[in-house]
């Protein structure tokens, strides 16, 4: 996790965002920065996709390549760069991913929210 841009304080509110962002819906996507640096001189950034189906949120590590983004990047919103899920890779290989219940997602934004 590098901190040189975003302090642990600015992860946390990120997570917390992108989390509450989850029930908004029952079909949403959304993600965990898990690394930035200055998005202004970086050519990427390490994120942890979640995708919210029903019940069911499914996380995967994924990397934002933000010289293929057809718009600025934006810190306050970084899910809308994150893209659908897939579960097969285009080699078809199975995409590593975990999943746990947005019910256990809202009682940690409970938790940590007060």
């Amino acid at each position: 996790m590098a901190l040189g841009f975003w302090s642990e304080s600015d992860y946390l509110q990120s997570w917390c965002r992108a989390l509450r962002e989850l029930g908004s819906g029952t079909a949403v996507t959304s993600c965990l920065v898990a690394s930035i640096t200055d998005p202004e001189v970086s050519n990427f950034l390490f994120c942890w996709p979640l995708y919210r189906e029903g019940e069911k949120v499914f996380v995967q590590n994924s990397v934002i390549f933000l010289d293929e983004l057809v718009e600025t990047f934006n810190v306050e919103e970084p899910w809308r760069f994150v893209g659908p899920r897939r579960a097969v890779s285009e080699y078809g290989d199975r995409i590593s991913e975990w999943s746990t219940d947005i019910s256990e997602v809202e009682k940690f934004l409970s938790l940590k929210m007060g």
